[in-house]
């Protein structure tokens, strides 16, 4: 007659594993925290944008935008339409980067897709 095996150590419950520490969800990396620090990148084709229609905002303007784009982060905002006298931006929020900018005259000619949200200033 065979006999089963029989382990050298006691088995260990399921209640007795160490169970590896899981990110919450409320955890933020790093990284996010660094780039919420860092502000606004504008992409090298909004910069281009900018340029050709002489888009210009004051350090206070730019200092607003940021901050609504920080609130528009924490209320879950991915992709959003800015607005601030006439000029729009398309910003990714969720890489804090504009993509690009339209003066008045284009923007009110333009229809604005995958957004979720706007930003009036």
């Amino acid at each position: 007659m065979v006999r089963p095996i029989q382990p050298i150590v006691p088995a260990i419950s399921q209640e007795q594993y160490i169970k590896k520490a899981a990110p919450k969800k409320g955890n933020v990396s790093f990284g996010d925290i660094l780039q919420q620090q860092q502000g606004l990148t504008v992409s090298k084709h909004a910069a281009d944008r900018m340029r050709e229609r002489n888009i210009q905002f004051s350090n206070k303007e730019w200092e607003s935008i940021q901050e609504k784009v920080k609130e528009a982060k924490q209320k879950g905002v991915k992709d959003a339409l800015v607005v601030v006298d006439g000029s729009a931006m398309v910003v990714s929020v969720k890489n804090n980067t504009v993509i690009t900018a339209l003066n008045q005259a284009e923007a009110d000619k333009k229809v604005f897709t995958n957004i979720d949200g706007t930003i009036l200033l």
